[in-house]
């Protein structure tokens, strides 16, 4: 039997990319529901600095979850949950690379542009999504989380359809996709993981830190949720064609999938 090396190679970075993928939404499900379900501890009880806890029992064992706002004593070690999230997104970039960029998939059989072309601008894309995101979030209105949430959907819808042309069906979902998921990844990177280590600095040096970059924080968390729920569903949708990118109503139903998904996302986090 010969060995199809492509094939091997696709599918095994696809079992990777959602083993990664499951693990790192699934941390970030946790830490969310651990913040809504936080209860102030009983005064005098829990000593300084701790702003919520939770008991919790799982796999035989009894777990008390401590949210500290200023912890007094720095343990050491601290664990940072980033990799999977860098793993994922890595993984994800090789299965475009493979299954778009070298697969074939990629184009509309009347597309213009050339291949190589089309593939510069899927990655152009991929970063101008992460900049045109923190530009609607910065903005004053989007402290509207509906308004920000509907120009969002619009930038989204926007960009689907003047990509329609160049991009086939599949390729159009798989891209709005690897938009979500690199704003996701960005923002675990480029805005968590800075917003805690400037907090964990100003804690080490005995200062107080600046809880406006906390809620900056988990702004991007709560919001990767969200992103989450409809990038699971444009992955699957390869799986049915004839009702998703396949159909006379692509775009309609991929706006559909994003709002269906943002609405079990809003389900999930209660």
């Amino acid at each position: 039997m010969e060995l199809d090396f492509s094939a091997w190679l696709q599918l095994f970075t696809r079992w990777f990319h959602v083993v990664l993928g499951v693990t790192w939404i699934g941390q970030t499900y946790l830490f969310n529901w651990l913040e809504r379900r936080m209860e102030a501890p009983p005064e005098g009880s829990a000593g300084e600095g701790v702003s919520g806890q939770l008991w919790m029992v799982h796999s035989g064992g009894f777990f008390k979850v401590q949210k500290l706002t200023k912890p007094r004593v720095m343990p050491t070690t601290l664990h940072w949950f980033k990799w999977e999230a860098a793993l994922t997104w890595l993984s994800g970039i090789l299965l475009l690379i493979l299954v778009y960029y070298q697969g074939g998939l990629l184009l509309q059989y009347d597309a213009e542009m050339s291949n190589g072309a089309a593939s510069m601008l899927s990655l152009a894309l991929l970063a101008a999504g992460w900049l045109v995101y923190l530009l609607i979030w910065r903005l004053p209105f989007a402290k509207n989380e509906i308004v920000g949430g509907a120009i969002s959907f619009a930038a989204i819808m926007a960009t689907a359809y003047l990509l329609s042309p160049i991009y086939s069906s599949r390729a159009l979902y798989m891209q709005i996709g690897a938009i979500f998921g690199t704003i996701m990844a960005a923002n675990v990177w480029l805005r968590i993981l800075p917003a805690q280590r400037q907090m964990l600095a100003a804690t080490e040096a005995g200062e107080e830190p600046d809880m406006t970059k906390g809620a900056w924080a988990a702004q991007g968390s709560k919001q990767n949720t969200y992103m989450s729920v409809p990038l699971i569903f444009i992955m699957i949708s390869s799986h049915f064609p004839t009702i998703t990118y396949g159909s006379d109503m692509a775009l309609p139903v991929l706006g559909g999938l994003i709002l269906a998904g943002w609405g079990g996302a809003k389900l999930m986090r209660g």
